[in-house]
């Protein structure tokens, strides 16, 4: 039974701007001695998360999680607006329910502007559709209750009184992938104690170039079709700016830590991931591998276009701690040549003398590629490339296995 599954990719973007900065420019990472351009983790799983196509994860039978601070206006109070409670006893119990459920504080509330709708949380929630649904209901029978009481005390104070926190949590607690699909991949970081943190099953390293960032800026226009015209003086540009576009080789990694990703899928000890259903994991593995591999982050699509395939793809399974290979490329490859091939080869070399100084290191691995030298294969011991989709099955059979 493996523990960890590690992914790891080559992927080339031509002219492209895939990450910006808040100045707009490429993000960027220092890392052996030059500059690197850079995608974040969090560039990178937005786009996996939100991808609609072949192998998506929004078609697995589980819902996906809501990440806004417009999560309680729209999927607590407003149905129950919609259902035909008075809007002043929904607000009442819906502001009081955020607080014991978020730890809002009045402070908080009293900086919100007054466009600023009461229900917003005061940062972005990630929640489940189970656990909205569940603050949705809970809200409505509270209200239900109190109508049908004598009324002897404010609403107010007794929806505060009702609201026991205890309850609430082991109500969440008992939803099972009640946070959501991506909450229990990629995890949730809460300050709540009624909410529960989900630890990441998804570990996702920023991706980098192999080489020295190479960017150029691109100076372009805008044009005018009304100037320029025979009886005008002036030129067609009605705009003129420049932008950067940058290209490079990118080294991506990924870790899933199978235990965690049952534990968080099943509501079950990641110690006994072995006895619990990992037949959801199985597909997310699945899936995962292949969007890893197909599917492009991007600023700037219309003009760049940025859809490209991984070159490589090198899957590894087994119980050893994980290790990124970004170490291959501490030394920048060099542009002499094919970059690609010389990015094989300082993969082969690393490995080769990484296999000698860890003889107990022991993953299974299965490597995809384009173009693939036969000294990368030797040192991986492998008679051959596999395709993405051999890639995909093996990995998710092992978790079954």
């Amino acid at each position: 039974m493996v523990r960890f599954i590690q992914i790891h990719s080559l992927t080339s973007f031509p002219s492209a701007l895939l990450n910006r900065d808040d100045a707009g420019f490429a993000k960027r990472i220092p890392f052996g001695g030059v500059s690197r351009t850079r995608i974040s983790s969090q560039c990178l799983k937005r786009h996996w998360r939100l991808f609609r196509g072949d192998h998506s994860l929004a078609d697995i039978q589980i819902p996906m999680s809501i990440r806004s601070r417009r999560s309680f206006e729209k999927f607590v109070a407003a149905p129950l607006r919609d259902s035909g409670f008075e809007p002043e006893i929904v607000e009442t119990v819906v502001i009081r329910m955020m607080n014991a459920i978020l730890g809002e504080s009045e402070s908080k509330k009293k900086k919100k502007s007054k466009e600023e709708t009461s229900l917003e949380s005061s940062q972005i929630t990630v929640l489940g559709s189970k656990e909205l649904s569940y603050f949705k209901n809970e809200a409505a029978r509270l209200i239900n209750e109190y109508l049908a009481s004598d009324k002897a005390e404010p609403f107010e104070k007794y929806i505060d009184k009702c609201l026991n926190s205890k309850d609430i949590k082991k109500n969440l607690q008992a939803l099972k992938t009640g946070a959501g699909l991506d909450a229990a991949m990629f995890g949730r970081m809460v300050t709540s104690d009624i909410l529960a943190r989900v630890d990441a099953a998804v570990h996702v390293a920023h991706a980098f170039t192999v080489h020295q960032e190479a960017s150029e800026a691109d100076y372009f226009t805008a044009c005018d079709d009304l100037m320029g015209s025979d009886d005008e003086k002036e030129l067609g540009a009605g705009h003129i700016n420049s932008t950067e576009l940058t290209s490079g080789l990118f080294y991506g990694y990924s870790v899933i830590d199978i235990p965690q990703l049952v534990s968080n899928l099943e509501g079950v000890d990641p110690r006994e991931f072995a006895e619990a259903d990992r037949s959801v994991a199985a597909e997310i593995v699945k899936r995962f591998i292949a969007i890893s591999a197909t599917v492009s982050p991007g600023a700037k699509v219309g003009s760049t276009a940025p859809y490209n395939y991984a070159s490589m793809m090198f899957v590894e399974c087994g119980n050893s701690q994980p290790r990124s290979l970004a170490n291959a490329f501490l030394n920048p490859v060099s542009f002499s040549g094919s970059i690609l091939q010389n990015t094989y080869t300082a993969l082969a070399e690393y490995l080769g003398e990484f296999k000698s100084m860890y003889p107990l290191y022991k993953m299974e691995c299965l490597l995809a590629g384009i173009h693939l030298p036969k000294s990368l294969l030797d040192v991986l011991n492998l008679n051959h490339a596999y395709s993405i989709d051999e890639l995909t099955q093996w990995a998710s059979g092992k978790i079954m296995g």
